[in-house]
């Protein structure tokens, strides 16, 4: 896949997040997508279980600042970024795996303890 296409995908999710938008992130995500936010922790299966995901996100309030260029390869795009909410920040790498209608395909997001200030 073209970086410019992995680059716009990454560039549409913040702006879902400063629009607070749930349509944009399932626009950006495949209907049998999986998502894994911390990676390890039990996998939310399908577009309905990771909208209610990212309602949840919403909810707080959470904008993201892109902490570097996204990492393009193949498929995949990783990307280091804060999710900043009111009293909390969180830094991790989000990881999507994109198939080949465009659409995220795997979500897996690499932070822990560690990463929350």
């Amino acid at each position: 896949m073209e970086t410019a296409a992995l680059q716009r995908i990454v560039d549409k999710y913040v702006e879902a997040f400063e629009k607070a938008d749930l349509n944009m992130i399932r626009q950006l995500y495949a209907e049998d997508a999986t998502l894994e936010d911390p990676a390890g922790s039990p996998a939310r299966h399908g577009i309905e279980e990771i909208l209610e995901f990212y309602k949840a996100g919403f909810a707080m309030g959470m904008k993201l600042k892109l902490d570097g260029k996204p990492r393009c390869a193949g498929n995949s795009v990783a990307f280091a970024f804060d999710g900043v909410m009111k009293k909390m920040t969180i830094s991790p790498i989000d990881v999507f795996e994109v198939n080949a209608n465009g659409k995220v395909q795997h979500m897996r997001a690499y932070w822990g303890p560690e990463n929350v200030s």
